[in-house]
């Protein structure tokens, strides 16, 4: 790799990845998904900070306190919420997500989601294995959204200290658009 892409690809700040422990045979695999596909891009393990919740219902306040830190250009989040008898699954999965949405729009930090809450879920072999699976795809999933919102594979909260997105005018056409800068000034 060269040195000026190195650079590009210097995070400012780390993802954090919180993980419920409730069922971590199922969301082990949404969080080897994510490390992989951030590998594909150039990405290792040492820009993520990988965290354990006790369930799904103490992620949000986890991912709250990990936000206001200031070290995390993005929260993300794996949990499995299936109906146990002893809370009832919609009042979880309900309060599980709308913290998450919440602190995102408390914090202004990204707080991606994979937590998911399947009404139907029994503890055999079909069950598992399809949810195991899925939660590859979720883990894919993840990590595509992490790096989903600029060109060059890296998104705008992983760019180096300096990078903007500078305003030009078509000549072509009355249309404007942005292009990034990665000088120091960003002028």
């Amino acid at each position: 790799m060269s040195d000026a892409r190195k650079d590009i690809m210097t995070p400012r700040k780390k993802i954090a990845y919180v993980q419920a422990a409730w069922h971590a045979d199922i969301t082990d695999r949404c969080k080897q998904a994510f490390t992989a596909e951030l590998a594909k891009h150039g990405y290792d393990e040492s820009g993520v900070d990988f965290f354990s919740a006790p369930g799904s219902l103490e992620i949000p306040l986890m991912a709250k306190k990990l936000a206001k830190t200031g070290k995390y250009a993005a929260v993300c989040v794996s949990g499995f919420v299936v109906d146990g008898g002893i809370y009832r699954h919609e009042f979880v999965a309900q309060a599980v997500l709308q913290g998450i949405v919440q602190t995102s729009l408390e914090t202004e930090v990204p707080i991606l989601s994979a937590v998911l809450t399947p009404h139907h879920f029994h503890e055999h072999a079909v069950h598992e294995d399809f949810f195991r699976a899925h939660m590859v795809t979720k883990g894919q999933e993840l990590a595509t959204a992490c790096l989903s919102r600029s060109s060059r594979n890296s998104p705008p909260w992983l760019w180096p200290a300096g990078t903007s997105l500078r305003r030009v005018r078509s000549t072509a056409s009355s249309a404007t658009a942005y292009r990034l800068d990665l000088s120091a000034s960003g002028e």
